[in-house]
């Protein structure tokens, strides 16, 4: 590859991360006034950044800002014509004189002395004292003679702004791929701490202005305090049901060593602490302790039986057997559970990278909870029932269930058909609330920092840049809610992030939410910036910092919706974009719309003329030497100072290049026929160039102002150009979809086409997806309950509990006003299987009672059938109602919980509260009805 590209490029190996990586940034800010920016971008060159990136896990650290400290050699083309000396001999002249080397060793006395040749430039001084050529006479003409020699600044792409009051030095931590972001963070700040501020100049300090471990501290700890929560629920209820604290313990101890097992297996598979693992033990927790309750009761009732008959064998024995009469049941339906996770695991890209930490760890709690419910929780029961077991008649709770269930399942059972069609009312009428949800790809995480991304034009120069950000800033430091704004135009100095000079990148750390002014929210106040940072030229973009990165590697969009133009011609396509723009400006809840002007660009094109320098004898390259050294300046060699090391330039006086006309007289120096024949005179020194023309650039080029495309795309192997979109207020397929609508009847001419982009892209992936997982899936659970059951007719009746469930889950989505995510969606997946196993339950409960009235010959009429149901719904409702209170006490609390990670757990806990509710009271109804029409046919009536 090397030997195809040209001489100057040196291609290099980026570093081993992402700008998804930026996880750490700061600013040198000096509080003296005493250090200019150059002095602070040496300080951040060669001591902080290179003290930082010997933290371990730190891919690079890459420098914002400031200025670089450069060598200016300024010549004077009068006097290199007059000396007739060409730019040329000058940069070699300068490269020649900056060079150390080794002479091996020498022996004096006995000892080894180290011969070093010494040649580096360490001042202006020495730049000077350069011999760049000699007089007639052999007089040595020096650098100082034909040119300036200054300190100014390298050429800048990007520089920093804090909190607007003026331009910073700063620096971006890039956390290498695969690492432990919080762990790596924690390091940078205690080296910062411990090693570096200690040396820094009097005065001069690090202004942390963005720190990515806050988030994830802020999450974990809003998770952890949520599972401490939920366990306490879960205890909570176990002893208020079974009245018999040493029974509940059985329950509550399998809980810790489940979630322990989780993590220990979370540890060997390099699944991290995060707010999505974190999130699949939360909603696990309830279904974690199902098969423990289902067996400590159904041990309560058979020693309640066992008592009143005398006590007859062992207790150890009616534990047992207890044990073994739900144990099969309850494995089968805790292995639907997990199996219901499958399309989980098979979402890729974004989806797969946020959902498959939470598919694992849930995985897992229901996997080592099932394991434990058929081996550590019977031998638990065995030690800890002991004593009085009260009858479940004199318990409270009991007692109040029965009175309120017993008469709705005796009219469940008389008015059966009324029942399974008021159902099927019931279920029809979930349409409405589906139809009216919105859609979008993931709810909001609130990083509790935005991200400000707006673009202007292109071709803007540094300076109106710096000014412009400043402004932003200035502006943004004055809302009541904002501690700091760190404002980045331009890029850093890293692989990982090709911004051009017109795209900001703009961190707005926000004061906790506890300060901010009553009834403001995310979403206001987002609103409110925008207007306050309504400036001419400039499309406004909110977001989040990680949300951005991760929409920009996926996708390339930074905006929630996103257009990409590609065709054969870029000017077709900016046309195409600019009449996109205007039409979507007038889509209800648009923010800003922005279509990428690809050829505003401005060139000033130097043209060879190939006729009028082969008259001269030039070639391409000496003309393009001029052009490159003369007008653009060029890094000739770099010094080398300690750690710093600090470029050295040659180029023509600014006031020679600033306009076409004053490039279009710069001199090339041409040598005269026949002047290499000629024999130099040895007086002459380096004067053997004395016979040498100078020739306007403008006889030999053609000097043009063009403009033209400042960055060209390329998607699937055409040219692309975005159309960004930024809204609010709506939900995000609705806003798509009305956008699709008003660009419909826009004529795209042959060869060009138009993808939706942003986050609607991973959007319809995720959903294409699971509609061939989830049926699939849904197939594999229908199995294992065919396996469990050993009947047709009783897996479909388990299965009627998940329409069932979706009832209650839509008309909670809508109520809460919640739109249709891929986390609601994990939801729903979670829900379908907790709806199979209470079927599951609901139905055992039903067998056990009928099997038993056909053993003891009581199963003669419809009348004795009535009765078993009864027997198996009401008289066992304690545990069914034991474990939904347990799933409920799990997941409600999520709904009122606060803080990092909050949001995304809400979408994924409200569709399994809604459903679990709805289908617990259907199935109540429902299955005994039903159950009561199966098993009525065939027997006599009373």
């Amino acid at each position: 590859m090397r030997n195809k590209l040209p001489a100057e490029v040196n291609p290099t190996l980026g570093p081993d991360a992402t700008s998804l990586g930026w996880g750490f940034s700061y600013a040198l800010v000096d509080e003296t006034g005493k250090y200019d920016l150059a002095q602070l971008r040496s300080l951040q060159d060669y001591n902080l950044k290179l003290a930082i990136e010997s933290v371990p896990g730190v891919s690079q650290v890459a420098s914002l800002g400031g200025f670089v400290k450069q060598y200016q050699i300024t010549v004077d083309p009068v006097r290199l014509s007059a000396l007739n000396i060409p730019i040329s001999k000058v940069m070699e002249a300068v490269r020649k004189s900056n060079r150390d080397v080794e002479g091996r060793v020498i022996e004096l006395s006995g000892v080894e002395y180290m011969v070093r040749g010494r040649g580096y430039i360490k001042s202006l001084r020495d730049l000077e004292e350069i011999a760049v050529g000699a007089s007639g006479n052999g007089t040595p003409v020096y650098l100082r003679d034909v040119a300036r020699i200054q300190l100014g600044p390298e050429i800048r792409r990007g520089l920093a702004d804090l909190d607007g009051r003026g331009e910073v030095v700063a620096g971006i931590v890039v956390v290498r791929f695969g690492e432990n972001v919080l762990s790596v963070i924690e390091r940078v700040k205690e080296r910062l701490k411990r090693d570096i501020e200690p040396s820094l100049p009097k005065g001069v300090k690090a202004v942390v202005t963005y720190d990515r471990s806050e988030l994830i501290g802020r999450a974990i700890d809003t998770l952890k305090e949520e599972i401490l929560k939920l366990s306490i629920a879960v205890s909570v209820v176990c002893i208020v049901f079974l009245f018999h604290l040493p029974s509940a313990l059985v329950v509550i101890l399998t809980l810790p060593i489940a979630i322990l097992i989780s993590f220990i297996c979370m540890f060997y598979l390099g699944v991290t602490s995060n707010i999505m693992s974190l999130s699949g033990i939360a909603i696990a927790i309830g279904a974690m302790v199902d098969a423990s309750i289902i067996m400590v009761e159904n041990a309560h009732k058979k020693l309640e039986d066992w008592e009143a008959a005398g006590r007859p064998g062992s207790r150890a024995d009616v534990i047992v057997g207890a044990a073994k009469e739900v144990g099969p049941s309850l494995f089968f339906s805790l292995l639907v559970i997990t199996v219901g996770f499958l399309p989980v695991f098979t979402l890729e890209a974004q989806a797969g990278r946020l959902f498959k930490p939470l598919a694992y760890t849930k995985t897992f709690a229901m996997l080592f909870s099932s394991f434990l419910a058929v081996t550590l929780t019977p031998v638990l029961m065995t030690l800890f029932i002991r004593g009085k077991i009260r009858p479940e008649e004199k318990n409270p709770v009991s007692r109040l269930l029965h009175f309120f269930y017993e008469p709705v399942a005796r009219l469940a059972l008389r008015f059966r058909k009324s029942v399974i069609v008021l159902a099927l009312i019931v279920l029809a009428a979930t349409v409405y609330p589906f139809m009216k949800l919105g859609s979008e790809f993931m709810p909001p995480l609130y990083e509790g920092t935005l991200f400000y991304m707006p673009v202007t034009v292109p071709a803007a120069s540094v300076a109106e840049v710096g000014k412009l950000l400043t402004l932003q800033d200035k502006i943004i430091k004055q809302v009541p809610e904002v501690a700091q704004v760190f404002g980045k135009a331009g890029r850093a100095e890293t692989a990982t992030d090709p911004a051009p000079l017109e795209m900001f990148e703009t961190v707005i750390n926000l004061k906790p939410e506890s300060e901010w002014r009553p009834g403001m929210t995310v979403e206001k106040l987002k609103n409110e910036l925008n207007d306050a940072l309504s400036i001419p030229g400039v499309s406004n973009s909110f977001t989040m910092p990680i949300k951005a990165r991760i929409d920009m590697l996926s996708t390339g969009i930074r905006t929630p919706v996103g257009i990409k133009v590609m065709g054969p011609d870029i000017g077709e396509i900016e046309k195409i974009g600019l009449a996109l723009e205007d039409r979507l400006k007038s889509v209800p809840g648009t923010r800003s719309v922005y279509a990428e002007r690809v050829t505003t660009g401005y060139f000033l094109d130097v043209v060879i003329r190939r006729d009028r320098i082969a008259r001269y004898g030039l070639t391409v390259d000496d003309v393009q030497e001029m052009v490159s050294s003369a007008i653009g300046g060029e890094n000739v060699t770099t010094t080398v100072e300690g750690r710093g090391r600090y470029p050295v330039n040659v180029r023509y006086p600014r006031e020679l290049r600033n306009d076409p006309e004053s490039i279009r007289r710069i001199l090339v120096p041409v040598m005269m026929p026949g002047a290499q024949a000629a024999p130099a005179p040895a007086s002459a020194g380096m004067s053997a160039t004395r016979n040498i023309l100078q020739i306007p650039l403008g006889e030999l080029v053609d000097v043009r102002i063009v403009k033209g495309p400042t960055a060209i795309k390329s998607e699937e192997g055409q040219l692309a150009a975005y159309v960004y979109v930024d809204f609010s207020g709506r939900d995000f397929g609705g806003y798509v979809n009305e956008a699709k609508t008003r660009v419909a009847d826009l004529k795209i001419p042959e060869g060009y086409r138009l993808t939706w982009s942003g986050e609607y892209e991973n959007l319809v992936r995720t959903h294409e997806k699971l509609k061939m997982v989830i049926p699939l899936t849904l197939l594999i659970i229908i199995i294992l309950i065919y396996f469990n059951t050993k009947s047709a007719t009783k897996t479909a009746i388990v299965l009627l509990a998940v329409p069932f469930s979706l009832v209650g889950s839509f008309w909670l989505l809508y109520l809460l006003n919640y739109n249709m995510s891929i986390a609601v969606w994990v939801g729903i997946i979670a829900l379908a299987g907790l709806d199979a196993e209470t079927g599951v339950v609901m139905l055992l409960y039903l067998d056990l009672a009928y099997d038993q009235w056909r053993k003891e010959g009581r199963m003669r009429t419809v009348e004795d059938l009535r009765e078993s149901i009864m027997h198996g719904a009401v008289k066992r409702i304690r545990p069914k109602i034991m474990t939904v209170s347990v799933i409920l006490a799990g997941l409600i609390p999520i709904m009122f919980s606060h803080g990092a990670g909050a949001d995304v757990m809400k979408r994924i806990a409200a569709p399994m509260v809604g459903g679990v509710v709805t289908s617990t009271i259907l199935e109540l109804i429902i299955y005994p009805a039903i159950y009561r029409i199966w098993k009525g046919r065939g027997l006599a009536k009373p």
